[in-house]
């Protein structure tokens, strides 16, 4: 909003708690009043979800149909936000961190990577929470337990990894040093794994998938 380029604002809920909709709307009227660059739109998705759901076979097991389910509904954003930055010319701006794209893939494939340009990627959630703060972004945000809204029981990303933030910061910074083991308390060496097991499971998402190239 600051570069003073038109800027479009969505939101879209799919059968979203109202706690994380009111933020959103709060935060949308706070960029509107501040910024005259900003427009939004509401595209409520719940119907299209719900159709899409009646369409899929039978999952294999109840963790997978958790799974495809959650990640039904961040594809269908991504294809809402392309279709509308496809009509308005426009890049899709993304809201990756460092820990949660870099570090332990906490995203899903093809939706929150899916953007053109991630201006706060190479952050700590630490520093966007400062940057926050000095950009004076409203307090419910600045407050609100971080969490993905997909969560059927509205989980916190916390609830989910199993450690905070600002331990998973540490562990990227240590994570070199991790062939010591003895030199880490046991909460430590605890986040030490959840993190490197997250890394290595979710590494696909994190690079470029294997191509194949005629020099092979």
């Amino acid at each position: 909003a600051m570069t003073g380029k038109a800027l479009t604002v969505l939101e879209l809920p799919i059968h979203q708690n109202s706690d994380e909709v009111s933020r959103s709307a709060e935060h949308i009227e706070w960029l509107k009043k501040k910024f005259s660059n900003v427009t939004s739109e509401i595209i409520d998705l719940s119907q299209v979800f719900d159709s899409l759901v009646d369409l899929q076979p039978e999952a294999s097991d109840d963790d997978a149909e958790y799974l495809a389910n959650v990640n039904l509904r961040s594809r269908l954003r991504a294809t809402q936000i392309y279709s509308i930055a496809n009509r308005n010319r426009a890049l899709v701006v993304g809201t990756g961190n460092k820990v949660e794209d870099y570090g332990i893939g906490f995203f899903t494939k093809y939706w929150d990577g899916a953007v053109d340009v991630s201006p706060i990627w190479d952050l700590y959630k630490s520093e966007v929470y400062k940057l926050g703060k000095k950009l004076g972004i409203i307090e419910s945000i600045l407050q609100a337990k971080p969490t993905d809204g997909l969560h059927p029981s509205w989980a916190t990303d916390e609830d989910q990894i199993g450690a905070t933030y600002d331990e998973l910061e540490w562990t990227m910074e240590e994570y070199d040093s991790w062939k010591r083991p003895s030199d880490f308390d046991w909460r430590q060496q605890e986040v030490m794994k959840i993190y490197t097991q997250r890394h290595e499971i979710n590494a696909h998402k994190m690079e470029m998938p294997p191509v194949f190239t005629l020099e092979q």
